[in-house]
C-alpha cells in the first residue's frame, strides 16, 4: 500500500487572481484526502491553518515541540495583525526603532527559537517543521544540516522559479532574500520555521534597524535593496500547493486540523514566547542610550 497526499488545487493561477487562490485555499481543509501508507516513509502531521495569529501560531509550535512524539508541518497562510518577532536572544533596542514601536503601538514578540527579526502580517506565509531526531537519521541534529535539509526540501518547490539557493541562513532569489529561518533543537526533536515574504509593506520596514550582524552577502544594503517578494515570482497557492507535495516525498501526510490536535495528557507545559512589554521596551532603550553616553572614546 502506498499513501500519498493529494491536494486538488489548480496550481495555474495567475499573480493578480487572489481573490479566487483565497477560495480555492478554504477549499483545502474540506477536499477529500486519499491516503495510502508509503513504504519506508515517516509519519508526519499536516496541518494548513489561515491567519492564526502569530503568537497563537508559536504557542502552538513549542507545545507540540515538547510534548508531542509525532513529526508535524504546519503552514498558516498570513497573520491578521502586524507584529515584530524577535528571537530568543535578540535585543530590542539594538534591532528595532523603538520610538516608532511604541508610537505606532506595533505589538514586539520574543519567540522560543532562535535566529533574527522579521516584522509578519497578512502578507507573510509561515511553514513549520517540527520533527523527531530519527525520523532523518541522515539529517545530523545541528543548525547547519537541517537548514541543509530544508533548502534541499525548497529547491524541489522551486525548481522552476527564479534563481533558489540557501545563503547563510536566508532562502534568496538571487542575491535577495525572501525567507529568514529560525530553529530549536531539543535532545530528541527539533523545530525549524520559516517566515516567507509573499509580500511586504514598504512603511513596516522603517521599524527595523539594520542589524549590526548581517549575512556577509547582504553587503551593507538597505531592507528595500536586500529584501524581494515571493508574489513576483509564483501565486500564494501555488508556493502552498508545492510545499506540500514536495513534502509528500520525504513523509507519509496525514491530514490535522486544529480541533484534533489534542494536548498531551499528564503533561505540564508553559510557552515561553510572549509580548515584550512597553516598560521592556522602554527600558531597553535607555540602556542602549546609556551604554552609547558612557562608551570610552
Amino acid at each position: 500500500m502506498f499513501l500519498n497526499f493529494f491536494v486538488y488545487a489548480v496550481l495555474e493561477l495567475s499573480s493578480g487572481a487572489e481573490k479566487k487562490e483565497d477560495l480555492r485555499f478554504d477549499k483545502i481543509f474540506s477536499m477529500s484526502v486519499h491516503q495510502v501508507r508509503m513504504v519506508g516513509l515517516p509519519l508526519m502531521n499536516l496541518v494548513l491553518l489561515r491567519g492564526m495569529p502569530i503568537l497563537q501560531q508559536l504557542h502552538l509550535e513549542e507545545r507540540l515541540l515538547r510534548t508531542s512524539s509525532d513529526n508535524w508541518c504546519i503552514i498558516n497562510d498570513g497573520t491578521n495583525d502586524r507584529n515584530i518577532v524577535i528571537g530568543v536572544s535578540g535585543k530590542p533596542a539594538e534591532l528595532l526603532k523603538i520610538s516608532s514601536v511604541l508610537q505606532d503601538k506595533v505589538a514586539v514578540i520574543r519567540r522560543f527559537t532562535g535566529g533574527g527579526t522579521v516584522i509578519v502580517d497578512h502578507g507573510t506565509v509561515f511553514v513549520t517543521f517540527i520533527c523527531n531526531k530519527d525520523a532523518l537519521p541522515d539529517v545530523q541534529p545541528y543548525p547547519r544540516p537541517i537548514m541543509c535539509w530544508s533548502s534541499l526540501l525548497y529547491q524541489e518547490v522551486f525548481q522552476d522559479v527564479g534563481h533558489f539557493s540557501l545563503r547563510e541562513n536566508d532562502y534568496v532569489f538571487g542575491n535577495r532574500k525572501f525567507g529568514g529561518n529560525a530553529q530549536s533543537i531539543t535532545k530528541a526533536r527539533w523545530i525549524h520555521h520559516t517566515s516567507f515574504l509573499w509580500d511586504y509593506d514598504v512603511n513596516n520596514m522603517a521599524y527595523l534597524k539594520l542589524p549590526t550582524r548581517a549575512p556577509e552577502y547582504r553587503k551593507a544594503r538597505g531592507h528595500l535593496d536586500f529584501l524581494c517578494r515571493m508574489k513576483d515570482y509564483l501565486p500564494r497557492l501555488n508556493f502552498i500547493n508545492r510545499t506540500v507535495r514536495a513534502l509528500g516525498n520525504h513523509f507519509s501526510l496525514k491530514s490535522m486540523k486544529m480541533e484534533e490536535i489534542e494536548p498531551a495528557s499528564n503533561t505540564k507545559f508553559k510557552p515561553t514566547s510572549r509580548p515584550l512589554r512597553k516598560q521592556e521596551l522602554e527600558e531597553a532603550a535607555l540602556r542602549l542610550q546609556s551604554e552609547s553616553v558612557y562608551q570610552p572614546a
